[in-house]
């Protein structure tokens, strides 16, 4: 359990060639995209009595770490990242799916990142036929070292060849949003389809930026020392959640100091922030302790629903919580006893993306879980 823990950060937080053929391109030119209103469901047996806000739910991937999947702005399609071995990759790569498709280790999606280095956190541009993520690629073709742990602690690698790009659904990159020295990724778009907020080491330390979709107009919009990341925009695109570390004492400030130095950082003590979508008004949001990541928005735009191991006492599980934005009414929505995280609310807000280490066997894969959503 512990191993998933530490393989699972680092392979999917960070955030090779797939020579495999896919059901898409097998059907290229006969495939239409299929909504969510045609997907079949799952049994009821992937939800757990406690999980009241799951009305159906299905299992899309079975094998690997599979995460972050993010969905078109028509809801019709999701583009996530895998490090499924039997997908042809060694690190993560980014994979496009129909909204109502199920991939196995023989059933492989389309990869539609270069299938160098190592990507992370892909995102549909509102054209519903671009989408941008983050690579190493330009660093090295090799997929890059990924160390799990210093001086007993446990950490992520923040590597300085991540930039931003732009591609089509064929894989084709057609543009690179940045090109600062140092660390740049964790890309996601408003809902708005006007703004893109990312994490970017180009200040000397990690902080938040926005910028159009087309890398303009940078702006930095927090500056407090501290991890700043995995931010997402409100359903009005007026506002951002993102995680954060904050460093207090002098052995804190000095340690976070010294790891970020070499690349690294520890993701073991982080909350909640908001601020409105240009940095004013910033205010923590949770005060749990322990890790609080993963964001999103309810689509009612007046709660977050998050991941968190704030009520475990060994690191596990994780579970996903919903929480309003003042800070009130706490509320446990999965009752699993490993991993549930990244969740992500379908534009239309009936259904919900998440992975999630349930029905693996008691083994260490990760997969993405489909639910139908109901308050």
């Amino acid at each position: 359990m512990k191993y998933t823990f530490l393989a699972l950060f680092t392979v999917l937080f960070l955030g090779c060639k797939n020579d495999a053929k896919s059901t898409i391109e097998v059907e290229k030119e006969t495939t239409v995209k299929t909504t969510t209103s045609e997907m079949k469901w799952d049994s009821d047996t992937l939800i757990y009595p406690e999980e009241k806000h799951f009305k159906n739910i299905r299992q899309v991937t079975f094998g690997g770490d599979n995460a972050e999947a993010y969905w078109s702005f028509d809801d019709k399609q999701l583009v996530f990242q895998s490090n499924n071995k039997a997908w042809g990759v060694g690190c993560d790569q980014m994979f496009l799916m129909n909204a109502n498709e199920t991939f196995t280790d023989s059933i492989v999606p389309p990869m539609i990142s270069t299938g160098m280095g190592r990507t992370t956190c892909s995102y549909f541009l509102p054209d519903n036929k671009h989408i941008i993520y983050a690579s190493t690629h330009l660093g090295g073709e090799a997929c890059p070292e990924t160390p799990l742990r210093k001086n007993g602690k446990y950490i992520w690698p923040i590597y300085d060849t991540y930039d931003i790009f732009v591609a089509d659904l064929e894989g084709n990159i057609v543009k690179q949003l940045t090109n600062e020295v140092g660390y740049d990724a964790e890309p996601t778009v408003s809902p708005k389809g006007d703004k893109i907020v990312f994490t970017s080491t180009r200040s000397g330390d990690i902080e938040l930026y926005t910028m159009n979709l087309d890398g303009t107009d940078v702006k930095q919009i927090t500056d407090e020392l501290g991890y700043d990341g995995g931010a997402f925009f409100s359903p009005d695109g007026t506002k951002i959640i993102f995680r954060s570390s904050r460093p207090k004492t002098e052995e804190e400030i000095a340690s976070y100091k010294a790891l970020l130095a070499e690349g690294l950082v520890e993701p073991t003590e982080m909350e909640l922030y908001i601020c409105n979508a240009d940095g004013s008004d910033l205010r923590q949001l949770t005060d749990l302790g322990n890790a609080n990541w993963s964001p999103f928005f309810h689509p009612s735009g007046e709660k977050i629903l998050f991941s968190s191991n704030f009520e475990a006492e060994r690191g596990f599980p994780f579970n996903l919580y919903l929480i309003d934005l003042d800070g009130k009414n706490l509320e446990r929505v999965t009752h699993g006893e490993t991993f549930d995280a990244f969740p992500v609310f379908s534009n239309d807000g009936k259904y919900l993306a998440f992975s999630s280490n349930r029905n693996n066997g008691g083994g260490r894969d990760t997969n993405l879980f489909i639910a139908e959503w109901q308050d």
